[in-house]
């Protein structure tokens, strides 16, 4: 088959929502980590290699900002409409903080390693042999583009 033969890099979207869920940019099968932040060398699954992605430093700064802006918004809004005493923000608000910014680093981690992947940068540039795992109708509109029939029709 054709799809086969020529591997196609998976769309922007799509590959960042896999990295997000920790799972392989091109065959969302695979999984990114070995451990919490350990980028595994290549993907079990298809072979994609990833041990030459470059996320560095900026999945924790999207996590600043993000995180900072919501605790940001929180602390206004509970300022404003209630009194809390200080002890208790003080105890409450770095917890906050501290646990959202540990839920989000391996998954905006894992979608900037999907960002590097769609748009090739980073030694992203070769694609393993086999194409990513198409979805429903992306299988019907590649077999119906290639000129191949439909088996579930026919």
């Amino acid at each position: 088959m054709l799809a086969d033969v020529i591997p196609q890099r998976t769309r922007l979207v799509p590959a960042m929502a896999r990295g997000f869920i920790g799972r392989c940019p091109h065959c969302g099968q695979g999984r990114i980590f070995g451990r919490f932040l350990k980028v595994r060398p290549d993907c079990e699954v298809c072979g994609l290699e990833l041990h030459h992605h470059r996320a560095d430093d900026l999945p924790p700064y999207a996590v600043i900002f993000i995180v900072g802006h919501i605790v940001g918004y929180l602390i206004l809004e509970t300022e404003s409409a209630y009194d809390v005493p200080l002890w208790v923000e003080m105890g409450v608000w770095p917890v906050v903080t501290l646990a959202m910014a540990l839920a989000l680093l391996q998954p905006v981690k894992g979608a900037v390693v999907g960002l590097q992947y769609a748009l090739g940068m980073q030694g992203f540039a070769r694609l393993p042999r086999g194409g990513p795992a198409p979805g429903p109708e992306e299988t019907h509109l590649a077999a119906a583009a290639a000129g191949v029939p439909d088996r579930d029709r026919a």
